[in-house]
């Protein structure tokens, strides 16, 4: 099992990333998809989720509104459309896989991504 996430980098506040999780090695239609971000000096926390199919999304009351959580299973890729960044959404953004149904608990997860820098600056 291989999960990459990519698509960070540096971006002024009010702007725009979308994120990508690729998997590779296992059967994606069989798992939810759940971004988290860990920022400097604090715990990882679930960000959105987005269940095996795509039909049901979850998201964290600080990006409501601004992330929008999609999934391709065709292509075997998860995104997460980041809109009207914040300094405070500057962290490093993981892609985690757990079995069934959509959870924004690390500890339910099954694989994990390695993570990708995303920097909201001027």
């Amino acid at each position: 099992v291989q999960l990459q996430a990519s698509g960070g980098g540096l971006v002024q506040p009010g702007g725009s990333l979308r994120l990508s999780c690729a998997g590779r090695g296992f059967p994606v239609e069989g798992y939810s998809t759940t971004w988290f971000r860990q920022a400097p000096g604090k715990e990882r926390e679930g960000v959105s989720c987005v269940s095996r199919r795509g039909g049901t999304t979850y998201y964290a009351d600080s990006v409501k509104g601004r992330f929008t959580v999609s999934r391709d299973n065709a292509k075997s890729t998860a995104y997460l459309q980041m809109n009207s960044l914040k300094p405070e959404d500057t962290a490093i953004y993981y892609c985690a896989i757990k079995n069934f149904g959509c959870s924004m608990n690390e500890n339910d997860m099954k694989y994990w991504g390695k993570g990708t820098l995303v920097t909201v600056s001027s």
